[in-house]
């Protein structure tokens, strides 16, 4: 597994960067099948400060991203807080992935179902989108999307803790957006040309 640690606000010593190590190499051994591991650690200045440092891990399992963030008093709780957030996601990725590959081997067809499902609202589509009208970009996240099925773009999504999540099917190669509604069921946008 390839390992990168990052602070922001931070200093991290050699020795706490050996802790994180050490603490995500128990992922490691529990799924051999990671291959990057990336750590982020920043300390956010606010009123509050009974936990100013955010640490997020993002791990890669052959295209497969498992990502969990937590908040702590210190680099050390927020590394620990995390890591019991990312034991539970691997715990969930294994289970998942060993019922689809039986589901793949017996035929079945679990799938999501989307068709009667009333069409989106605007007000629910930009929810927390913008907060204020002058709202400023704050963070740009750039991703490699492989074509992948409804079902598979439903377990990344859940996989990530994320509540939408952008996909290219793999059928029409036509970029689709699927997101969590408030009853708990899924919704689909699928953009359409002018």
């Amino acid at each position: 597994m390839e390992l990168e640690i990052r602070g922001k606000n931070l200093d991290l010593t050699d020795v706490a960067r050996d802790q994180i190590s050490r603490k995500l190499s128990r992922l490691g051994r529990r799924l051999p099948e990671i291959s990057t591991a990336v750590v982020e650690l920043a300390r956010e200045r606010s009123r509050s400060q009974r936990a100013p440092v955010v640490a997020q891990v993002t791990l890669n399992i052959d295209g497969t991203v498992l990502r969990g963030e937590e908040r702590g008093s210190n680099a050390v709780a927020a590394v620990d807080a995390v890591i019991d957030v990312m034991d539970r996601r691997v715990e969930r990725y294994k289970g998942k992935a060993y019922r689809s590959q039986v589901v793949k081997k017996s035929g079945r067809n679990a799938s999501i179902r989307t068709e009667g499902a009333p069409a989106p609202s605007e007000a629910e589509i930009e929810e927390d989108a913008v907060s204020e009208a002058d709202g400023r970009v704050v963070r740009t996240k750039r991703f490699a999307i492989k074509p992948m099925t409804l079902e598979e773009a439903a377990f990344q999504m859940d996989l990530l803790g994320h509540d939408f999540f952008l996909f290219r099917d793999g059928e029409t190669e036509e970029y689709n957006l699927l997101y969590r509604r408030r009853d708990g069921d899924y919704g689909l946008i699928q953009p359409e040309p002018l």
